[in-house]
């Protein structure tokens, strides 16, 4: 019996009505995305077309999900909404903040003890409003949502950038910041900019080594880390109705690393076949009866250049396996060039770790292909040369695979199980290492690979691969080795090659599991205390971020000017900061201490302008904040990639910082910003970048007339005395404005529901 069925039920009746009128309204045919989007409008029935990348339009998702590092934020600003109960239905998953050190049980065991204070928080609330609570241990939040609530045509946001992961089951699924869930929680309105559309087309199918890993692989390579910014991402073709639906799964995931708001499958066999082997047959019968509405129309395949913004074809037939990285997960390269990148750039050829599971690749169908692999080093007598980690996504999989012997071959062949969490793919990860800083490289199947990202480590080069190319390369402990035509050397001295992975889709005799982990909510949480101590270190109440003061904003210090790539884990690290997540003031020590400072190239040093001395980041901020004095943050393009963590938006919020001016935004990370109140600005001119000097008194001007479409202008009030301004763009909309005014969306929200 699947969860919500009587919602499911409600969107799946609305259907035909939904999408006749935005076929009228649009007067075209329609892409699967857009037959999404306009039944899911708040307005309900669609009355007009709305422009790509254009118009902000108003949307109702079905459900909401949190991951507990994120969830503690987003549930401490749903307690000042004043609603007894969430609006929709809503889960929270405790996988976040288990830290990968020994071993399965004993990590779990250690995380349980230390993090008991937040799980009680996370328990006590969800039981309070009526929420789903998945237990440490359940699973990551992305595979327990695949497995339980994902379903075809619906919409549902979530805490956490690898939301689009349930696109894999024909939803359109997209990573949000906490405001923003609270938003949905509370029964308001979801606020989007209409994207624009890529379309993907695939055809042939994957035979070989080649997996749907490298589908996503290659698509990062093709389009980079932004190329799908403020776009939704949907496959279709012959190629994409040959693979599983979890494969889907793991190629929508990995969307986020091309900065696309979501990418989507249609529905087909593949997913009814996944559907009703998690026992969810019964959504499967409801959405055959309206499956002509869970795909695209045939007329948008056939001519696809006419409905789609961007065109891109993949032969599947054709896919070599791909290694993504170092440092970025686009920088892509196919399995025959990759031996020779590694030399040409000097990276460390000596393979230390590989790591495979995550959210992004965790499915039976992926620990089935790579145990295959496993299961040919034990015959061959091949000994693995590499450290290599096995992360299961639920205790559903981890079960199953357990059940039918497959973490036993990872045993035999050297591998470690660690628990159904996130674990070393965000950092969290007590890494066995003689020297931490040392050059060297690691494998894994997950989805980002940023400096520092698992291990902290600058200088650990991380690549990114399909699970099984991981425990190739895991066993042969050489980067530079192809598995699809190098030979290892054996126990015996023999040249051995290993064969073609193989994998089982479904579990023959199904899933099984004793304990999957959920905790139902009370179903009168009214009489539900939840109790913040006021000493904690780890959980702080929130206050309401100031209203604007109703006037320019002058005599700005500059704080940073951040030179390259600042994504959300250069502004609030995760690793051993995930454990301050529901306490503002604390994280906040944490605010843009890997942003590297344009004038000394050096990261968390910037010149504190009351001292004249380099301090850290947050340190000279909260000077700057204990004097009054406002400060500005200056960033280069694609700022605040990465995570949906808002945490990088209310850190400056809450230290006093007034403006962040950069090249471009990464799309949550400038919603995040918006929802708190903070001016995200950029550049019309990104040579002025160039303009900004380390002592300059800062002003922005035009905040008296702030509207939609109209520039603001930055003054430069320059050491030597001269005076230079120029123009800056915006992109916020009359609704987003008034957020900015009132000094965060929450205001808005606790007055509407005071009133």
């Amino acid at each position: 019996m699947a969860f919500d069925l009587d919602m499911i039920k409600k969107v799946y009746d609305r259907y035909s009505t939904r999408v006749d009128a935005a076929r009228k309204a649009t007067g075209k045919h329609l892409t699967l995305t857009e037959k999404i989007l306009y039944a899911h409008l708040s307005e309900g029935d669609a009355q007009t077309a709305f422009g790509r990348g254009v118009d902000y339009v108003d949307f109702a998702p079905d459900r909401v999900a949190m991951q507990d590092a994120t969830a503690q934020m987003a549930l401490l600003q749903f307690m000042q909404a004043g609603r007894p109960q969430v609006a929709v239905p809503s889960t929270v998953h405790c996988d976040h903040l288990i830290q990968a050190k020994v071993g399965a049980v004993a990590d779990l065991n250690t995380a349980i003890d230390i993090n008991r204070e937040v799980y009680d928080f996370l328990a006590s609330v969800s039981d309070k409003y009526g929420i789903g609570f998945w237990k440490a241990g359940a699973g990551i939040i992305h595979q327990v949502v695949l497995e339980n609530y994902a379903f075809p045509g619906g919409m549902m946001i979530g805490t956490d950038s690898h939301t689009p992961n349930a696109g894999g089951l024909g939803m359109i699924a997209i990573g949000v910041g906490g405001a923003d869930a609270c938003d949905v929680m509370a029964g308001l309105p979801w606020e989007l900019k209409f994207p624009k559309l890529i379309g993907v087309k695939l055809t042939g199918k994957l035979s070989g080594w080649s997996s749907a890993k490298d589908v996503i692989l290659k698509v990062a390579g093709i389009l980079t880390v932004k190329g799908g910014t403020g776009a939704i991402v949907e496959y279709f073709g012959e190629g994409a109705r040959s693979l599983s639906a979890t494969g889907k799964g793991t190629i929508c995931n990995m969307g986020a690393e091309i900065g696309a708001t979501t990418s989507v499958f249609g529905y087909d066999e593949k997913i009814a076949t996944y559907l009703t082997g998690t026992k969810r047959g019964d959504i499967a019968e409801l959405a055959n009866a309206v499956a002509e509405h869970l795909t695209g129309d045939d007329e948008v395949y056939a001519n696809p250049e006419q409905y789609f913004d961007q065109v891109i074809e993949i032969n599947l037939s054709e896919l070599e396996p791909h290694i993504n990285g170092p440092f970025t997960p686009d920088l892509a390269w196919p399995i025959s060039k990759f031996a020779t990148a590694v030399r040409e750039n000097n990276w460390p050829a000596k393979l230390e770790v590989g790591l495979i599971g995550s959210c992004t690749n965790s499915s039976y169908e992926d620990i089935t292909r790579s145990a295959s692999i496993a299961k040919q080093a034990i015959d061959k007598h091949l000994t693995t040369k590499a450290e290599f980690t096995i992360t299961p996504g639920s205790e559903l999989v981890r079960y199953t695979v357990d059940r039918d012997g497959y973490l036993d071959t990872f045993a035999q062949m050297g591998g470690v199980v660690l628990a159904n969490a996130c674990g070393p793919c965000i950092g969290q990860w007590a890494r066995h290492t003689d020297d931490p800083t040392r050059k060297n490289s690691i494998i894994t199947s997950f989805n980002r690979n940023f400096a520092k990202r698992q291990d902290g480590n600058p200088n650990t080069h991380a690549f990114v691969a399909s699970p099984e190319i991981v425990t190739a390369l895991a066993i042969a402990g050489d980067l530079t080795f192809n598995p699809l035509t190098d030979t290892l050397t054996n126990l015996n001295g023999e040249q051995v090659k290993l064969d073609e992975p193989l994998g089982i889709e479904m579990p023959v005799k199904g899933y099984a599991v004793e304990d999957a982990g959920y905790q139902a909510p009370a179903e009168d949480g009214s009489q539900v205390q939840v109790i913040v101590d006021p000493k904690s270190a780890r959980l702080q109440l929130l206050e309401p971020f100031t209203a604007w003061e109703g006037t320019d904003i002058k005599g700005l210090k500059l704080l940073i000017k951040a030179k390259g790539k600042c994504t959300t884990d250069h502004i609030s690290m995760a690793g051993p900061w995930l454990k301050f997540r529901g306490h503002l003031d604390n994280i906040s020590n944490n605010m843009l201490i890997g942003a590297i400072n344009y004038f000394n190239n050096t990261a968390d040093s910037v010149k504190n302008e009351l001292t004249g001395e380099y301090g850290p980041v947050p340190a000279t901020q909260r000077d700057y904040k204990a004097n009054g004095i406002g400060s500005i943050v200056v960033g280069d393009e694609n700022y605040g990639e990465g995570s949906s963590r808002e945490h990088a938006a209310m850190e400056p919020r809450h230290l006093g910082v007034r403006a962040i001016l950069v090249k471009s935004f990464a799309r949550i990370h400038e919603t995040n910003l918006k929802k708190q109140g903070m001016l995200g600005i950029t550049f019309a001119d990104n040579n002025d970048y160039d303009k900004i000097q380390e002592d300059d008194i800062i002003d922005i001007t035009g905040l008296t007339t702030f509207a939609p479409g109209k520039q603001l202008t930055v003054v430069l009030n320059h050491k030597d005395g001269s005076v230079e301004s120029f123009q800056v763009n915006h992109t916020y909309n009359a609704q987003q404005i008034e957020w900015f005014k009132a000094g965060g969306a929450l205001n808005i929200i606790r007055k509407q529901m005071i009133s």
